[in-house]
C-alpha cells in the first residue's frame, strides 16, 4: 500500500474513532458488508453540471445544481438560462445587465466550459456515474441511508437538491469506507480496446491532471434489468423513497400513456404498485418478466490545482449551443420579436 493512500486511510480511521458516533459505525458496518456483496463497480458514463466560486484567494467551487445532465451543452444551456434571468430579475443597474448579457451572448454561439461574469467564476463539471454490482445486480438502498420522515405515496413537489450548495472539496466528515472508496477511484480510467482512443487519452490525460477525487452526495434511481443489463429508468431522487415513489408514478400515470399499454397492462401494473406500496421499503418488483429495482447510485467529481475537471474533447454532444431566451436590452426590455 503507498504511504500516502496508507496514511489518508488512517487519518479516516482516526477521525471515525475519535468522533465515537454509534449511527457513523452502524453506517460504516453497511458499507463493509457492501463491498462484500457488491464488489465490482458498474460506471454508466459521465454526467455534467454547473459550478461557481466567487473570485478570490481561497473561495471554494460550489455546486449550482444537480450533476445529472448527459452532455455538456445541456449543462452550457442551464448555465445560460441562470445568466439570462439573473438580468432579468436580478439587477437593475444597466451595466451589470450587459454583462450578464455579453455572456449569454457567448453562450448562445459558443461551447464555452468557463466563464467569469460579475465577480463570479462560472464553470461546466464533469462527474461519472457509477453503481456498485454483485452476483444479483446493483446494489439496492442499504438499511442505513436516509429515509423521509413524511413516506408519503401522494404526489408532491420534486424533493430539495442534495447537490445545490455541495463544495468540491475534501470532505472532512466522510466515512472510512468512503474515503477509501474516493482515494481508490484517484487511478480510475476508461480502458478496453472497444472504447475509442481519443476517449481513453482524455480519461489518463484527467487522471493526472485532476488526481483527487470528490465523492458527490449518494441518490437512488430506478433501475429495470433487461437480459443481462440494467438500464436506468427515470431520473435520479435523494432518498430510496423518493425512487419508490417515482417508480410507482411510472407504473400507474406515465408509462401507461408513454406507452400506449392496453387495459390489460394497466391492470397488471396498477396492481404490481399496489402491491409494491403496501410492502413499505420494497426495492423490487417483477411484472410481466420485467424486473425494477430501486438502486443506490453514486457520483465522482475529479479535481486538480485549479478546480474541478470540465468536459472533455471526446465527450459526446447531441446539440449545438443556440438561442433559448427572447432578446433583452439592457434596460431589462424583453423584444419577443427578435
Amino acid at each position: 500500500m503507498p504511504d500516502d493512500w496508507k496514511r489518508q486511510i488512517d487519518a479516516l480511521h482516526s477521525d471515525l474513532v475519535r468522533r465515537d458516533d454509534p449511527a457513523a459505525w452502524v453506517s460504516e458496518a453497511d458499507a463493509v458488508d457492501a463491498s462484500y456483496l457488491y464488489p465490482q463497480l458498474a460506471v454508466r458514463g459521465p454526467v455534467f453540471g454547473l459550478a461557481a466560486r466567487e473570485t478570490g484567494a481561497g473561495q471554494p467551487w460550489r455546486l449550482l445544481g444537480d450533476v445529472t445532465e448527459g452532455t455538456p451543452q445541456q449543462a452550457r444551456d442551464g448555465l445560460n438560462s441562470l445568466l439570462w434571468f439573473k438580468a432579468k430579475d436580478d439587477t437593475e443597474d444597466r451595466e451589470q445587465r450587459r454583462a450578464l448579457l455579453a455572456a449569454v451572448t457567448r453562450l448562445e454561439r459558443e461551447p464555452v466550459n468557463e466563464l467569469t461574469v460579475l465577480g463570479t467564476r462560472y464553470r461546466i463539471v464533469r462527474g461519472d456515474e457509477f453503481a456498485r454490482a454483485g452476483e444479483d445486480g446493483l446494489e439496492p438502498p442499504r438499511p442505513t441511508d436516509p429515509e423521509p420522515a413524511d413516506a408519503s405515496w401522494e404526489d408532491r413537489p420534486s424533493p430539495p437538491s442534495q447537490d445545490v450548495g455541495f463544495t468540491l472539496g475534501p470532505n472532512s466528515t466522510e466515512g472510512l469506507m468512503a474515503g477509501a472508496l474516493r482515494i481508490a477511484l484517484r487511478g480510475f480510467t476508461y480502458s478496453g480496446g472497444h472504447l475509442p482512443a481519443a476517449l481513453r487519452e482524455d480519461s489518463e490525460r484527467a487522471a493526472r491532471d485532476y488526481p483527487e477525487v470528490v465523492l458527490l452526495p449518494v441518490s437512488f434511481g430506478v433501475a429495470e434489468r433487461r437480459g443481462e443489463r440494467w438500464r436506468p429508468r427515470g431520473a435520479l431522487m435523494p432518498t430510496p423513497h423518493d425512487a419508490r415513489r417515482l417508480l410507482v408514478h411510472g407504473m400507474t400515470e406515465l408509462w401507461p400513456l408513454l406507452y400506449d399499454f392496453d387495459a390489460a397492462e394497466r391492470a397488471e401494473f396498477r396492481s404490481a404498485a399496489e402491491e409494491f406500496k403496501s410492502a413499505g421499503r420494497a426495492n423490487q418488483i417483477v411484472v410481466r418478466d420485467r424486473c425494477f429495482r430501486i438502486c443506490r447510485v453514486e457520483r465522482m467529481v475529479r479535481v486538480g490545482s485549479d478546480g474541478p475537471e470540465s468536459a472533455r474533447p471526446s465527450d459526446m454532444e447531441t446539440t449545438e449551443p443556440m438561442k433559448l431566451h427572447p432578446t433583452m436590452d439592457e434596460d431589462g426590455v424583453i423584444h419577443y420579436d427578435d
